[in-house]
């Protein structure tokens, strides 16, 4: 137990030893640590005495000299940032050729590229390079024609880029990747006119296939009722030849004609709506007297 106690104990006090010296040694100015998309400047007296832009473990006796130990006293470190990082400017107000007022949402990458000029040429570049990039894309874009405003994207983006690369080094602030993301009409006017005439076309091309399937639909039908009428005036001239020759073909046998129209009489009997009254045998004349004095007396 006293053993663990012990080990527990000493093992804290390494710990705590090593984070004073540790501490102590980068107060003092013997080591700095450069983490991974950073850069540290020193600054002495008003002077840039160095830059470290590689990460990990660095001696600054090495890398400063014997200025190293004073530097955190009587000068400063700043550490900037390296990584990329992106902005996004909405509606950005420029003019086709015909007068459309048009908007323009641009995207863009930034980064440091010089720390000294990033720091010391330019109080704010971050707002300038924004301000640039704002002014390079009215100025590059305004007055083109609108079809090319609205289909040519890659073409703006490589132009803009163009324009605002050149002035950006200067400061120590270098433009990534430029993409031009939007472009939308700002007049709400405008707008609702454009509607209406995609709403009218559609009207129009909607109609006009409609029509053209009603025109096809008369079409096939007036073919279809052309070749019916043509088949039935065929039939209609064959019909007497066809039915005189069925007619021959059964008179020539007595017995099956005479049972075919007895059948057919039959079926004309059936057929018939009419009413029929049946007398008794030799009762019919006394009746019809009967009828007749009946209609008389009326």
């Amino acid at each position: 137990m006293n053993f663990v106690m012990g080990f527990a104990l000493a093992f804290l006090g390494c710990v705590l030893i090593e984070g004073f010296l540790s501490g102590l040694c980068r107060i003092l100015g013997f080591y700095a640590i450069v983490w991974e998309g950073t850069c540290r400047v020193y600054v002495l007296f008003g002077k840039v005495i160095g830059v470290l832009d590689q990460p990990g473990l660095h001696i600054l006796p090495v890398e400063l000299g014997w200025r190293a130990f004073i530097v955190n006293w009587l000068g400063s470190c700043t550490v900037l940032d390296m990584r990329l990082d992106q902005e996004y400017l909405r509606s950005e107000p420029v003019n086709s050729e015909e007068g459309a007022p048009m908007g323009i949402g641009i995207w863009y990458e930034m980064g440091i590229s010089d720390p000294v000029s990033f720091l010391f040429k330019n109080t704010d570049p971050r707002g300038s390079l924004k301000a640039n990039v704002s002014n390079s894309t009215v100025r590059c874009l305004s007055n083109m024609p609108l079809s090319a405003m609205l289909e040519t994207r890659h073409q703006m983006s490589h132009s803009v880029r163009t324009e605002v690369s050149l002035k950006s080094v200067e400061w120590g602030y270098r433009l990534g990747s430029v993409y031009i993301r939007k472009v939308h009409f700002r007049d709400a006017g405008m707008i609702q006119q454009i509607e209406q005439k995609v709403v009218n076309r559609l009207r129009q091309v909607t109609s006009a296939i409609k029509q053209a399937g009603a025109n096809q639909v008369s079409v096939i039908k007036s073919s279809a009722e052309k070749e019916a009428a043509v088949e039935l005036a065929k039939a209609a001239v064959i019909r007497p030849a066809t039915m005189r020759a069925a007619f021959a073909e059964i008179a020539s046998e007595p017995e099956v004609c005479s049972a075919l129209f007895e059948i057919l009489e039959t079926q004309r009997i059936l057929a018939n709506t009419g009413k029929l009254v049946l007398l008794p045998k030799g009762q019919a004349g006394s009746l019809i007297t009967a009828l007749q004095a009946a209609g008389k007396a009326e």
